[in-house]
């Protein structure tokens, strides 16, 4: 099917009563974006020749799905490039181990490092370490992350990936090993960003398959002494990302803007449909089916952001260049958690406007949604607006094998369940085209 076939596809008249005469929307808008994005684009990592043709795809598709407005932003950011690599135990075990580079990190020396491994349960037992533990050493972090319907272990366990190789370097370790940020017990590697201290020594920073972290585990149990030896070479360069923005202008309140954002970027080694395909499909296809359906009173605004993997750039290069009119946005959310179902309704709004988050829900108890809290962030792009004032929207999708595929080169098309994603942008479609048409004040 053709995604400019819009008016194909079942009715949503159901949901919008008052619309009930106007065609029929295609609900498998969403995937076609997502199964031709990865189709005909692929892995997209930020500031690469890649992540530049999935712009100029957004802008294409943008325009033929009917949006007003379409254009990009550009901003600068330090760009990375994976090399080769590869991590041996050497002795008293030899045998090749699966790994991956994680974002951001130097290269080895070419001869690369030979070192013997000294393991920590977590980053707090290793900043709990002392230096002659750990001095000429490479560091083996090894803590687990468990599966749940939120998410909430991988903020307990990516602080390995994120500060470990600085925790490390301040003992005086060659380099950094972390079990992946994942649930599966595929021997799949998972990737992500690292950061540096400018005060402290860099050194390389990798990440091994759950397998791989456990049978490193049980060599440990066997001898006092593992060396291991391991080879990357990576590239650090000055590169250029930029966010993709369309709008359907609002027929009513056209500066009023109801932004719904996903990020365009993703890591390399998958295709990038769950993180964040699914989600570019769902703000794309909510828009255009929107405007289909009734021009919007206020402006919807859609914003697939540049290179989130990296640290949000794209989000601060956003709420920089819109500064002066971050009071005009009625209202942010973002697709960022893959294409399960969602099953809870979020938001951060003013006191007063509590019971407007209460009507959003009602219109998606039908879908199996609940209602949550009144202190989500959003997701990561839009929460950089939030300091700001902007009133957020979770809608919060069900993660449970979400950290299964994240960042692995399991995160393909074909994870992505197509019914799931129906009732993601049925959900997206109520809460877009509730605030959009409203003239409700989300701070107050």
């Amino acid at each position: 099917m053709k995604i400019h076939q819009l008016l194909l596809g079942l009715s949503l008249s159901g949901l919008f009563p008052a619309l009930a005469a106007t065609p029929a929307l295609n609900q498998d808008l969403a995937f076609e974006l997502v199964a031709s994005l990865t189709t005909e684009v692929g892995p997209r990592i930020a500031g690469s020749d890649a992540e530049r043709r999935a712009a100029d795809w957004a802008v294409r598709h943008f325009k033929a799905l009917g949006y007003d407005k379409v254009w990009t932003e550009s901003f600068d950011m330090p760009g990375w490039t994976r090399g080769q690599a590869s991590l041996e135990v050497m002795s008293p075990f030899p045998q090749p181990l699966v790994l991956t580079s994680l974002g951001g990190s130097i290269g080895t020396p070419a001869q690369g490092i030979t070192a013997d491994l000294v393991m920590f349960d977590s980053i707090e037992a290793l900043q709990q370490a002392n230096k002659a533990q750990v001095e000429g050493k490479i560091v083996f972090i090894n803590k687990a992350m468990q599966k749940d319907k939120s998410g909430s272990f991988y903020g307990q366990v990516v602080a390995a990936r994120a500060r470990g190789a600085v925790e490390a370097a301040k003992l005086g370790a060659k380099a950094v090993v972390i079990r992946s940020v994942g649930t599966s017990n595929n021997r799949f590697a998972h990737t992500g960003t690292m950061k540096y201290d400018p005060e402290v020594q860099a050194i390389p920073a990798v990440a091994v398959s759950v397998p791989d972290a456990l049978n490193l585990a049980r060599m440990l149990e066997k001898t006092d002494k593992l060396t291991l030896k391991l080879q990357m070479n990576n590239q650090l360069e000055a590169a250029k990302s930029q966010n993709v923005i369309a709008e359907i202008t609002g027929s009513e309140q056209p500066d009023e803007i109801v932004l719904i954002g996903a990020h365009l970027d993703s890591w390399d080694q998958g295709t990038g449909a769950l993180d964040d395909g699914a989600g570019v499909g769902l703000v794309m296809a909510t828009g255009a089916l929107l405007k289909q359906q009734q021009r919007p009173k206020r402006t919807v605004r859609v914003v697939l952001y540049g290179n989130e993997e990296g640290g949000l750039l794209g989000a601060r290069a956003y709420a920089a260049a819109h500064q002066q009119e971050l009071a005009k946005h009625v209202m942010a959310a973002e697709s960022d958690f893959g294409a399960g179902k969602i099953w809870k309704l979020e938001s951060r709004f003013g006191e007063n406007a509590q019971s407007f988050a209460q009507q959003m829900q009602q219109k998606m108890a039908h879908l199996g949604i609940e209602l949550g809290g009144n202190e989500t962030h959003g997701g990561p792009d839009v929460s950089v607006l939030v300091p700001a004032g902007v009133p957020v929207v979770g809608l919060m999708q069900d993660g449970t094998d979400y950290f299964d595929y994240h960042h692995t080169p399991n995160d393909t098309l074909d994870k992505v369940d197509p019914q799931a994603l129906k009732q993601n942008l049925q959900a997206w479609l109520l809460m877009t085209d509730t605030v959009a048409n409203s003239t409700v004040d989300l701070r107050k």
